[in-house]
């Protein structure tokens, strides 16, 4: 990785501390922080430096060093609007769940850069790039998307001679472009930038739509050298084209499990620094921020409940990545070329 990036990253994340949480850094601050991290891979050693850089006071505790007792205790000295940073190879537990659920439970602020094993040396120059917050950019297209989706009555996904085309009302859009303004939990994953939705009737999607990439089993991102073509029908996939084995590895386990397989989510991943030809390939996690449009296969979507998808039934949430010249909302082009339009 370039020095550059390396230099650059205190400053992206100390941008993220102070603008998205409104919390100090450096010498003088004096707010309680606490830093949870391990030393697994080579990104997870460069985060955590960071971080202890920009605030040299918090407390900071070696994930595979402690215990759960211990990190428990260390959390409930905190108070309400504390800030905790979570620097994971993997995903930290202290029991079954994650550790974020205990922080949001005691109203703590969050910061999450999971699987961070997953990303590969040659990776982690976009990983850095990628945590480069442009409030202005975000909070601009953000909400004009947003506003755009939540009244649509028409999205079209325009793929050369095909198209997917979204006829009905959508689901009230959700925004993840660090503004937790209103919201009951303060964080989340980090990088961020997307938003995203669903038809409120599943039913009212047809068309084609081109993927150039999906999530596998092992929750990389594989790319197509030739893109798959989708045939959806009634909100369903009922044919692939130009499919690969591995695909079609993946239809059949949702199939096995769930019957037929429903499109459901409608994501517009918003980080420039994640592209299509960008390194970001072994994560879908964050590649799914990767500025385009993006779907999810499968009956799974919590934030989204739907008559009929009871939550300990459903078992997938694949996500696609779509392969559009541009997308448009009644009509509007609102992405193009890569980029929005907005």
């Amino acid at each position: 990785m370039r020095k550059r990036k390396i230099n650059i990253l205190p400053s992206y994340l100390s941008t993220i501390v102070t603008q998205i949480f409104e919390h100090p850094v450096g010498p003088a601050n004096k707010s309680r922080t606490l830093l949870v991290y391990d030393e697994d891979s080579e990104l997870a050693r460069l985060l955590s430096t960071a971080y202890r850089q920009i605030l040299p006071h918090a407390t900071v505790i070696d994930f595979n060093q402690s215990n759960a007792a211990k990190i428990k205790e260390a959390i409930s000295t905190l108070s309400a609007g504390d800030l905790v940073i979570l620097v994971q190879s993997t995903s930290f537990r202290l029991d079954a769940f994650r550790i974020r659920v205990h922080l949001f439970e005691q109203r703590l602020k969050v910061i999450e850069h999971p699987h961070l094993g997953r990303v590969r040396k040659e990776e982690i120059e976009t990983y850095v790039a990628s945590l480069e917050y442009d409030k202005n950019y975000y909070h601009r297209v953000g909400p004009e998307l947003k506003n755009k989706l939540d009244q649509a009555k028409e999205v079209k996904l325009i793929s050369g001679e095909h198209a997917l085309i979204y006829n009905g009302e959508l689901e009230v859009a959700k925004l993840n472009i660090g503004d937790y303004r209103g919201m009951k939990n303060v964080g989340g994953q980090f990088p961020i930038g997307e938003v995203f939705t669903e038809l409120q009737d599943l039913t009212r999607l047809n068309g084609t739509v081109a993927l150039f990439a999906f999530g596998d089993q092992n929750f990389s991102v594989f790319n197509c050298k030739t893109p798959i073509h989708l045939e959806i029908k009634e909100g369903k996939v009922i044919q692939t084209h130009s499919t690969l084995p591995e695909f079609e590895s993946v239809l059949a386990e949702i199939r096995a499990h769930e019957g037929d397989i429903w499109v459901r989510e409608l994501g517009f991943g918003l980080n420039r620094a994640l592209t299509r030809t960008s390194q970001i390939r072994h994560d879908v996690g964050i590649y799914e921020r990767m500025c385009g449009t993006h779907l999810s296969l499968g009956s799974k979507h919590a934030l989204y409940p739907k008559t009929g998808f009871h939550k300990k039934k459903v078992k997938y949430h694949v996500d696609v990545f779509a392969a559009i010249d541009l997308a448009t909302i009644d009509g509007e082009v609102i992405y193009q070329n890569g980029a929005y339009t907005l």
